[in-house]
């Protein structure tokens, strides 16, 4: 089976190294004209004129990435499957229809309003009560497209620092920490739910994912699946769909979903009885779901700007090195470490020796600390 990928990054680069097992092979479909999946055939194609090519090529479609044209998605499902439906793209790619069919689906969020000017935004950190996260209803990712607004009077300020016509305001969440879980759904409709991960965000991009979340209440582990569950059924979800989610004291609070496998997910690679990567490639390609069940705990490190001491981390043993083949440059994801133990205790040595080869890595906190 050929698959084609929308998207030609280091997704899709890990996507398709679990599918050659699998005896699949892949298209990657490039519209930045900046590819950098490193294998399988490319088409860069920056204005659609060779998207009958892939097409005629490839017998199922998916993506890596949600930030690309929704109508593109819509063409090719008219004549080969496209999974993710290209309705998740559309839902997550406007956090206002995100956020509106989170709330008919019984998922809670932050409590919000939209801003098309500067003095709405000002009007809704007012009604809301600061502080408040404005975010591009559009586009962003990473941080990026974002502002905490302190007082209303910061409103002038975060419109033109945002510059995004029309904004998503948010009510700011005092969490305890932020969780993200992962679930995939196959064409028959069968789940399977990943162990939820605690993750540590520095300057809006992902450091730190720990798997599975240490002190994580039975609860509130059943409260994501019934989220992510009800989004993967409502949708008629194929394939992997992870949720973001804030941990409060009264519960979780959904941030965003990702139609897609997820940076909080990489440790499933060398953690889990099979990785997202591969549970995606088999719902995308109509087989059974793997066993998504933990091998011990897990730490994933991401690698951010630069690529520090490779060769000292590749002599420990407990830690697994993956490269995405780019150079370095400020806030860039040059690739990731994760890091084995069998117990969180271990994994907390482990880590911060680990990381201390990784210039510019933030300090590893979590609540292992508390351990």
């Amino acid at each position: 089976m050929r698959i084609g990928v929308l998207g030609a990054g280091q997704l899709g680069r890990m996507l398709a190294l679990a599918g050659y097992p699998l005896a699949k092979t892949f298209v990657f479909y490039d519209m930045s004209g900046n590819p950098s999946a490193g294998l399988g055939e490319v088409i860069i194609d920056r204005d659609g004129q060779y998207l009958d090519d892939l097409i005629s090529r490839v017998d199922r479609v998916t993506y890596e990435f949600e930030h690309l044209p929704v109508d593109v998605a819509e063409r090719i499902a008219k004549e080969k499957p496209v999974h993710p439906c290209p309705r998740a793209l559309q839902v997550c790619q406007n956090r206002e229809a995100e956020k509106t069919l989170f709330g008919e689906l019984g998922i809670p969020t932050p409590e919000w309003r939209i801003a098309d000017s500067a003095e709405s935004l000002q009007a809704a950190a007012e009604e809301l009560g600061c502080p408040v996260v404005a975010k591009s209803n559009t586009e962003g990712y990473d941080g990026k497209g974002q502002a905490v607004l302190r007082s209303p009077e910061d409103a002038a300020e975060a419109w033109k620092s945002i510059g995004h016509p029309r904004l998503i305001v948010e009510k700011f969440v005092e969490f305890r920490r932020e969780v993200s879980i992962i679930a995939v759904r196959a064409e028959v409709g069968e789940l399977a739910f990943y162990p939820m991960a605690e993750n540590a965000h520095h300057e809006g991009i992902l450091r730190y994912s720990i798997a599975p979340a240490p002190k994580l209440e039975k609860h509130v582990r059943e409260d994501a699946e019934r989220y992510i569950k009800a989004l993967l059924n409502e949708l008629n979800y194929v394939g992997v769909l992870t949720l973001e989610l804030f941990e409060t004291a009264e519960g979780l609070v959904a941030n965003e979903m990702a139609p897609r496998v997820h940076n909080s997910g990489h440790w499933t690679i060398e953690g889990a009885m099979t990785s997202q990567f591969e549970n995606h490639i088999r719902a995308v390609s109509g087989h059974p779901l793997g066993s998504t069940d933990a091998r011990g705990v897990s730490c994933m490190i991401n690698i951010i700007a630069e690529h520090g001491d490779i060769e000292r981390i590749l002599e420990l043993p407990y830690a697994h090195v993956h490269l995405y083949n780019k150079g370095e440059r400020p806030g860039r994801k040059l690739g990731h470490v994760t890091v084995l133990a069998d117990s969180y205790e271990e994994l907390v040595w482990r880590v911060k020796n680990c990381a201390q080869f990784l210039p510019g890595c933030p300090e590893f906190k979590s609540t292992l600390s508390e351990q």
